[in-house]
């Protein structure tokens, strides 16, 4: 067990640190995380194990992540040494003052709009796709396009969140929009008309959104592909559209960051190859690290765009518009 230690020390070194970050690092005692993602206890434990420092994980909700971080940061109370959360959040707190410009080497393969910041790296995205009961939809009979969603034998089959008020879903459908996937705004506005007319059962977010698909209750989920590995071995499948889009997750360090070396470091190993394909495997995020994927058949071949952040204005008119059209009696 020592031997395997010091390898993994060792491997970390020579990825990430020097020796004498690392000293500097450890005798800072711990490094504090606060992020809106979940499931990442493994990379935490993956990295305490190779440095002996202590990693420690504060999970805030997306809604309360601002008010909370910039709370304690007016305060002079901010423990935060890393910040992780949609690329919007981080690019608010950047313009108040709270990020610290820092060059990540391990983002150096990193496609170069994930990581032209100064301060912010881009390094994964949440991404949105249709997924289905593979027990009660037969192969040929799975939808195979975004379209293939407006079939009439899908009416009241579909679950999704509510695209009048849930801010990400309004991003979602706006971006098939802008990013052309169907070639005219008419023949997307067919497409979100046609899914309203299959008269889908809304609920607040995604994370609701593969139960009434386990369960039988629903066939297709307006959801995330994650799923088919997080709730394994739930019958689970995706449909295979040729395009995918997202909101960017990304990471920064704070700017009076308790533990400094450690944040640096911890950066280092969370943007890695070795982290981003733990956090593929076991959690089922798409990232940014070239060459890793999660294990969802089909996904690499797939291809995978941020999507643009919508100001309030246009959540507020696109929502309205979207209400219009799915709540039509």
């Amino acid at each position: 067990m020592k031997k395997l230690m010091i390898l993994a020390v060792c491997l970390f070194l020579a990825s990430h640190a020097t020796a004498a970050d690392l000293i500097k690092a450890k005798q800072e005692g711990a490094v504090n995380f606060y992020a809106n993602i979940t499931a990442v206890e493994p990379i935490m434990k993956s990295f305490s194990a190779a440095t002996g420092i202590n990693a420690v994980y504060t999970r805030l909700d997306t809604s309360k992540f601002i008010a909370t971080v910039f709370t304690e940061f007016e305060a002079g109370k901010l423990q935060a040494d890393v910040l992780q959360a949609p690329l919007p959040i981080l690019e608010i707190l950047k313009s108040k003052g709270v990020l610290a410009a820092y060059k990540s080497p391990s983002a150096a393969g990193y496609p170069e709009w994930a990581r032209q910041d100064d301060a912010i790296v881009q390094f994964g995205i949440e991404y949105i796709a249709p997924i289905y009961n593979r027990e009660l939809v037969k192969p040929e009979d799975a939808p195979k396009s975004y379209e293939d969603l407006t079939d009439p034998k899908w009416k009241n089959q579909i679950v999704m969140p509510d695209p009048s008020s849930h801010a990400t879903t309004i991003s979602w459908l706006v971006g098939l929009k802008e990013a052309n996937v169907f070639g005219s705004d008419d023949a997307w506005m067919k497409f979100v008309q046609g899914l309203a007319n299959n008269k889908p059962m809304f609920v607040k977010s995604f994370g609701p959104t593969p139960a009434p698909v386990e369960s039988g209750e629903k066939k297709i989920a307006i959801s995330m592909p994650k799923y088919i590995v997080t709730k394994a071995p739930a019958p689970l499948d995706w449909v295979r559209v040729k395009t995918i889009l997202g909101t960017p997750r990304a990471i920064a360090i704070s700017a009076k960051a308790p533990h400094p070396e450690a944040a640096r470091i911890f950066m280092d190993d969370w943007l890695s190859r070795n982290s981003m394909k733990i956090l593929a495997d076991k959690v089922g995020e798409y990232v940014l690290a070239p060459g890793v994927f999660p294990p969802v058949d089909g996904i690499a071949g797939a291809s995978v765009l941020p999507i643009r952040e919508l100001s309030d204005a246009e959540i507020r008119k696109w929502g309205d518009a979207f209400r219009k059209i799915f709540f039509a009696k």
